[in-house]
């Protein structure tokens, strides 16, 4: 430590005022006049046109200067060396490396800074998460991560009270109720649509409560929510860092002496601002992108700023300026006890001119946002065997595991340009990277438990490529064991699949007994795909059922009968054959379901629900919008960001496809072909209510110099009256009304790009009566731009960057280096209205908590010498209701779990389902055993009931406070869509975790 910095360690130190953090921190104001509160801040994102690493260290400079270490380097000797001035921070994944780098001394002067207030965290995640391609559940497990470190460094000091989105391209009414939850008292973001900011700043409806929740009892969900005026960004010629080009304040006797102009621009912009706002307090964000590298730019010239200003109080000014924080910002306005308006919906999309939509994020680099959606999955899969298997996960016979690595990688990927696709090519590589290092370390930890609560310790394969039909096991091995886990609270079937080389195959369960099973043999479209990667003939098909929160063993063994063996590759050539003219009509039926396709076409034609005698003409296909470039109205081309096809009616990919069927007792699949880089599935297992549609998409032909978006397209016959419905983060559903936005009169300009929407696992439409609803794998862009259609962007690949700051077009390489093919999976359900989230909701749930396949060789030796080998396991003592979704079960420390308990329906969306229910946690699981019970808000870094969140009050209706009844562990109770939050200390029951068989 230099000289110069422990100086000012001692002067701020022996300066600093005896004041607490938080709202008691805040600095006075003057209730006479208009407060105009600078918030000195840094915006850094968690990579963007960088890696996270290169914007730490501030390496690669040549594409954009930014170097985080330092930034915080140059702020806190600012802060300590003047008791007045603040600064707050936001990204907790730069904030941890870089508090991991100080020593002590400078960590000691860090906690009194934030003890006094004076260096204050906000949102408080590890990143800033986007807010349209984003789970709820990974946006909860970042803001844990991020608030946990805030908590455990800080105290309460380190907790925020403000949330701040101040740069996702548009926000999600879940976020906002997720943030409620949180325990944050209130929410402030820069983007909004043009027209909505003009008319909000016409009615003075900037800040207002978000009424985040149609289920959840108010104001459990409700959110005080405000715009601010500049984005992110400081007023015009009023930003002072070493990347601006403003003037300084010059006080001095010189011929640049500027301070009668500044000041008075600086009061007639604070005036300005004051008319669009209710109170006598304003708002300035003094800061941007990466500032602050140099801080005493910034600061001399607003502590230059601040007295010029407030000296024109002795000439009768009536401005009085300060340096503040949103939490200060917020509580001026909450003392202002004013009634405000109530909003109901999202600010989605989001349009920063006539022709700038930016809903091509909703899509962008789909391969990744799968990529993103499996890792959480898995994460989800690697806590909950940590928390069940206890220590021998994390030091066992494969290794140290470590479930961190990922848990961080996955946060990072929250970030608002990771998940959404607008990163540069080679940063989004890096976020692959990180996810695949966490895998990595979770497979050890899977390893491990499996290995402990099984009793066996067998070569456990991790085969990743399956959905190319890879896996070096499967395709060689004679004899091999699948352990199928499943991470939710009931039991599930799940169809297997994987790639072999024979003909004939025998499958036991984990009683012994057979299971059916068929081979099938691999199309040419997956061939195509996976190249030279595995040379598997067939794939073998059986259908599996996993506990709740367990697995069962599966052998399987290849069979040596060779008269049976020849019959059977008859017969899987046989059932796969061109459809023929006398074939028709064309179609095939399960239990549930029969599905037409035309016999002309190829297509889907007609989908019947068997059990509710439903029929539906339903047609599918594949389109491409050709992506704008620019044209007379604007110079707006289509990019990572923004979708703007240059004509409404988008090109079929094919009138027509060339169609095959294959057909067994398990399954029936009509294999579609509409083009070399075009071709989809479509699937009935036996007993399956839906019909499933895989396709896969890429590499998309650019070499005729156009841009291309392809979407998949429904079209029925429902008259759905210009409406259509999608989820929020996976949780809640809104309604969608074409051409309208309901708090302001929308200016439609852009017939396609403004009517989407995010779609993050399911879009319907409807009539009085029946319901079509359809499942993503990942996060889409969708919409409904002609009354009875539906419609899914599946992939983009563009020739021209639109312009929006990552300098580069998004054509992703690919494996291959000549364009990224993308496989996908959407599920079509038909169904009456009443009964379509019974369906939807729990098949949902079970795509993004998908069982886990784990595969070994068998025969491996015993863990413990004596110890039973469990073929099959379950961690719960009964099943959950199916109401009722097991959100987290993760180790916190070495004798604690969280445990999350969430009601996954809305109220009043089902007759049996959308019921209150409770739950007996306390006799739950039988891996371990709770000694105690905390309810903790949704992230655990406060009591249940010691949340004291500030009471608004709504323009119709009393100010109310929320009411937590008291904790029984013997009868939770859930109301629909609530989230329960619980810190267990627990007892294992074995030496190793659970031993409960089934």
């Amino acid at each position: 430590m230099g000289p110069l910095v422990g100086l000012l360690l001692g002067v701020g130190l022996l300066r600093a005022a005896a004041a607490g953090c938080g709202y008691e921190s805040c600095p006075a104001t003057k209730p006479d006049m208009l407060n105009v509160h600078l918030i000195p801040h840094t915006h850094n994102d968690v990579g963007w046109l960088k890696t996270v690493d290169q914007y730490f260290y501030g390496a690669r400079n040549n594409i954009q200067h930014a170097g985080v270490q330092y930034i915080l380097d140059s702020v806190i000797p600012q802060l300590l060396a003047d008791p007045t001035k603040r600064f707050i921070y936001v990204e907790v994944a730069f904030f941890y490396r870089w508090w991991r780098l100080q020593a002590n001394p400078m960590q000691q002067a860090v906690r009194q800074l934030v003890s006094e207030g004076r260096l204050e965290f906000i949102n408080g995640g590890w990143c800033m998460n986007d807010e349209a391609a984003t789970h709820y559940n990974a946006m909860i497990d970042q803001m844990t991560l991020g608030l946990r470190f805030l908590q455990e460094t800080f105290g309460e000091c380190g907790r925020p009270r403000a949330a701040w989105h101040i740069d996702p391209f548009g926000h999600s009414r879940e976020q906002a109720s997720l943030f409620a939850q949180m325990g944050f008292d209130g929410f402030f973001f820069g983007r909004l649509d043009y027209q909505d900011k003009a008319n909000r700043e016409q009615l003075q409806e900037m800040e207002q409560i978000w009424r985040a929740s149609a289920s959840l009892q108010p104001p459990g969900a409700d959110l005080f929510t405000g715009v601010l005026p500049n984005g992110y960004n400081p007023p015009l010629s009023l930003c002072w860092d070493q990347f601006c080009s403003d003037s300084p304040i010059v006080d001095d006797v010189s011929d640049e002496n500027n301070v009668d102009s500044l000041v008075a621009y600086f009061l007639g912009t604070a005036a300005a601002q004051a008319k669009h706002y209710r109170t006598k307090h304003v708002v300035m964000t003094m800061g941007s992108d990466f500032q602050y590298e140099n801080a005493n730019l910034w600061y001399k010239n607003m502590d230059k700023l601040i007295k010029h200003v407030n000296a024109q109080q002795l000439n009768g000014s009536q401005v009085h300026v300060l340096y503040s924080t949103p939490t200060c910002y917020l509580w001026e306005l909450f003392k202002a006890n004013l009634s405000w308006s109530l909003k109901y919906d999202d600010f989605f999309p989001y349009a920063d001119g006539p022709h700038q939509f930016w809903t091509g994020y909703f899509t962008s680099r789909p391969a990744f946002k799968r990529y993103e959606r499996l890792s959480n999955n898995f994460l989800q899969v690697c806590n909950q065997l940590e928390a069940l298997a206890g220590p021998v996960a994390r030091t066992g016979p494969y290794g140290e595991g470590d479930s961190a690595v990922l848990r961080r990688a996955m946060a990072v990927a929250q970030h608002h340009d990771a998940v959404s696709g607008t990163e540069k090519q080679h940063v989004a590589n890096d976020y692959a990277k990180r996810l695949a290092a966490g895998w990595d370390a979770c497979q050890v930890l899977v390893s491990n438990a499996l290995a402990s609560i099984s009793g066996n310790k067998e070569n456990f394969i991790y085969c990743n490529y399956l959905n190319i039909s890879v896996c070096p096991l499967t395709e060689s091995a004679g004899t091999f064991m699948v352990i199928l886990y499943n991470p939710l609270g009931r039991r599930v079937s799940w169809n297997v699949r994987l790639p072999v080389k024979g003909a004939s195959y025998s499958v036991t369960d984990p009683n012994g007994q057979m299971v059916p099973n068929e081979v099938v043999p691999i199309s040419n479209f997956t061939r195509a795909v996976r190249r030279g990667r595995g040379d598997a003939t067939h794939e073998l098909i059986f259908p599996a059922l996993a506990p709740p929160l367990g697995y069962s063993t599966y052998t399987i063994s290849k069979t040596a009968n060779r008269d049976l063996r020849s019959r059977l590759a008859k017969r899987i050539r046989e059932q796969a054959q061109p459809w023929v003219d006398t074939w028709s009509p064309r179609e095939f039926q399960n239990e549930h379901l029969r599905v037409l396709f035309d016999p002309v076409t190829g297509l889907l034609m007609e989908i019947q629900n068997l059990d509710k005698s439903i029929s539906l003409p339903v047609s599918q296909s594949f389109f491409w919008y050709n992506a704008s470039i620019g044209d007379d109205d604007s110079a707006q081309a289509s990019g990572a960001y923004i979708f703007r096809p240059n004509h409404s009616k988008p090109l079929p990919v094919a009138r027509r496809a060339r169609t095959y069927l294959v057909k067994n007792k398990l399954v029936q699949e009509v294999y579609q072909n509409f083009s070399s880089w075009c071709s989809q599935v479509v699937r009935l297992y036996a007993g399956q209510a839906y019909v499933e549609l895989e396709w896969t998409v890429g590499p998309i032909p650019v070499d005729d110099g156009l841009g291309k978006e392809i979407i998949s397209r429904f079209e029925t016959s429902l008259q759905t009256d210009g409406r259509f419905y999608t989820d929020s983060n996976g949780r809640e559903i809104l309604e969608r009304r074409r051409d309208y936005r309901a708090t302001w009169n929308l200016s439609q300009t852009e017939a396609v790009a403004g009517n989407y929407y995010p779609v993050n696992s399911r879009i319907y439409i409807k009539n009085k009566k029946f319901q079509l609803t359809v499942l993503t794998d990942r996060s889409q862009g969708g919409s409904s731009v002609a009354d009875g259609s539906v419609e899914l962007m599946v992939h983009r690949r563009l020739l021209y960057d639109d312009n929006r700051g990552v300098g580069e077009p998004l054509l992703e390489p690919g494996v291959y280096h000549d364009g990224l093919v993308v496989r996908g999976r959407h599920l079509v359900f038909l169904d009456t209205v009443e009964s379509s989230a019974d369906r939807h909701r729990l098949q949902a749930q079970q795509e993004f908590m998908a069982p886990q396949l784990v595969l070994a060789p068998g025969g491996g030796p015993s863990f413990h010498r004596g110890q039973r080998s469990l073929k099959q396991f379950s961690a719960l003592k009964q099943e959950l209701p199916p109401s009722v979704h097991l959100l987290t079960l993760a180790q916190w420390d070495p004798s604690s779990v969280l445990i999350r308990l969430e009601h996954q329906f809305e109220r009043g969306e089902s007759a049996n389902c959308s019921q209150p229910v409770t739950v007996d946690l306390l006799h739950l699981f039988s891996s371990f055993t709770i000694t105690s019970l905390q309810e903790m808000n949704l992230v655990a870094n406060q009591k249940r009931d010691a949340m004291n969140r500030l009471s608004w009050r709504p323009a119709t209706g009393a100010a109310r406070r929320q009411a937590y009844p008291p904790l029984n562990p013997l009868g939770v109770t859930l109301q629909p869509m609530e989230i329960r939050t619980f810190l267990a200390t627990i007892q294992y029951t074995g030496p190793s975790g659970g031993q409960a068989e089934l």
